[in-house]
């Protein structure tokens, strides 16, 4: 019964650690690209909105 035990609280464990790393990478992968893009609009360069028609 303690292996199962153990095997378990380890499953749990990996996957917890694993799913706080994913949140932590698209936290910080998200505040790089806000400041990227402060970055690109402060050297004036603005996103424009897509039109019919424009092919991507």
């Amino acid at each position: 019964m303690m292996t199962h035990t153990a095997y378990v609280l380890a499953s749990y464990g990996i996957a917890t650690v694993t799913v706080l790393a994913l949140v932590l990478w698209v936290w910080t992968d998200g505040r790089a690209r806000r400041r990227e893009l402060q970055a690109l609009e402060a050297a004036g360069i603005r996103r424009r909105p897509v039109q019919a028609g424009d092919v991507q």
